[in-house]
């Protein structure tokens, strides 16, 4: 998918969500219209990123801390319910991503840790140092984002899903470890594996229709 093409809406302060545009999107709203406000928003704002982010780096930024200026609900209403291997689903999914490493970098450091010597080339692929500590996780996720709009973003989700595999595997490994204990964290821990798997898979997905054009 290139940047030109058919001129898309603007926003008065597309460098940030209106919370303005959650306000207005109530669970029993119109399914078709739900999705035309996300589909709006996500197009507006990977749009001007995409056009004006490498000869700003401040605008880079502020996209990266959206959840922390607008707030996690603001981004769920708007993207949340968007299917995964739609735009806004897709950057509805690396904004969670981030926003767990930063709320616990030091478990998932530490899961990440577990998994990476069974999972090396997916490693490779994320990019970071190895073993990464928290502080590294939180560098690498602000880094994933930034790629949205500075970088390839195929290759920028492919990172995405390269760093869920790798956390699936130390999730796994985890679960096996407390199941020996008994532990009922370790059923949490198989679920939690098996939804970072579906979440590659998705952004693999992504990926795949970013580089065909069809990712909207």
């Amino acid at each position: 998918m290139t940047d030109s093409g058919p001129s898309r809406p603007r926003f008065r302060r597309p460098a940030m969500l209106d919370p303005r545009d959650a306000d207005q999107l109530p669970g029993d709203m119109d399914p078709a219209l739900r999705s035309q406000v996300a589909h709006t928003t996500a197009a507006a704002i990977v749009h001007r990123g995409r056009s004006e982010g490498e000869e700003d780096p401040a605008l880079v930024e502020r996209l990266v801390r959206l959840v922390e200026t607008e707030g996690l609900d603001v981004v769920a209403a708007l993207w949340s319910d968007s299917p995964a291997t739609t735009l806004p689903g897709t950057l509805w999914r690396l904004y969670v991503l981030r926003e767990w490493v930063r709320r616990d970098p030091r478990t998932l450091a530490d899961r990440y840790r577990l998994g990476l010597d069974a999972a090396p080339v997916h490693h490779v692929v994320v990019g970071v140092v190895s073993p990464p500590g928290p502080e590294e996780l939180r560098e690498l996720l602000d880094a994933v984002l930034s790629g949205v709009w500075t970088g390839d973003l195929a290759v920028t989700l492919e990172r995405g899903a390269a760093f869920c595999r790798v956390l699936a595997t130390g999730a796994a490994f985890d679960a096996d470890h407390l199941d020996l204990t008994g532990d009922d964290a370790s059923l949490r821990l198989t679920r939690s594996a098996g939804s970072l798997v579906r979440t590659a898979e998705e952004l693999e997905q992504a990926a795949h229709l970013w580089r065909s054009g069809s990712l909207e």
